[in-house]
């Protein structure tokens, strides 16, 4: 079973293409979606040229595309359409948990494209999902995240102190509800680590960003 990792760069991704992979399924190219400005990606903010390393790191080529977000399903469907000829794959590999329109959405597009939506994660404990993910050797740092973090927790690594501060504060551990967002600079899926250094931090839209260099 040859899949297409839709590939945020963040820990859920990471593990779902882990858990897959361990379930017999063959990765054999990552997807993500950019901004219209094709300089970093959509949904999590991170730079293109970082998500090139993790790919690299990987092993693995990676696919990117531009998008807005009024033309995300329409490209999202063109690209899967693309990739499934390129690269003979029949499944999507997803790293959504629990919320279910997330999944109505991946496998109606992964449908279109006549593959098979696979979500490896779907359903786990949120926490102790995260623990799972540290356990196993996920290193990551915080990339994006709202107003009731605050910048402060930006380039925080995944670690149980921070679950407990993330509780404290009434956070989802996983951050499932888009309270943050993760950047992977090591996994045991890696064949080295990546040396990422937060150079900056920025706020648009009551949602905080940061600024990430790789050396």
């Amino acid at each position: 079973m040859s899949f297409l990792c839709s590939w945020s760069g963040g820990k859920d991704s990471c593990y779902a293409m882990h858990i897959a992979k361990k379930n017999r399924y063959n990765p054999v190219v990552l997807l993500n979606v950019l901004n219209e400005h094709g300089d970093r990606s959509r949904s999590h903010g991170i730079p293109k040229e970082i998500l090139k390393a993790q790919a690299d790191s990987l092993g693995l080529p990676i696919h990117f595309f531009e998008s807005t977000w009024n033309d995300y399903e329409r490209l999202y469907i063109q690209n899967l359409k693309s990739l499934t000829e390129v690269y003979s794959i029949n499944s999507a590999v997803f790293g959504d948990i629990d919320i279910q329109s997330h999944r109505d959405w991946e496998e109606k597009v992964s449908k279109a494209a006549d593959l098979k939506a696979v979500l490896p994660i779907w359903q786990q404990p949120r926490k102790q999902l995260v623990l799972d993910m540290i356990d196993y050797g996920i290193e990551a740092i915080i990339v994006s995240c709202n107003s009731v973090l605050g910048p402060d927790f930006l380039g925080r690594i995944i670690d149980q102190q921070l679950i407990k501060d993330l509780e404290s504060l009434d956070v989802d551990p996983c951050g499932e509800n888009g309270e943050y967002h993760t950047l992977v600079t090591y996994a045991p899926l890696f064949i080295q680590r990546l040396n990422v250094q937060v150079i900056g931090k920025e706020t648009s839209s009551n949602y905080n960003f940061a600024t990430l260099e790789i050396v």
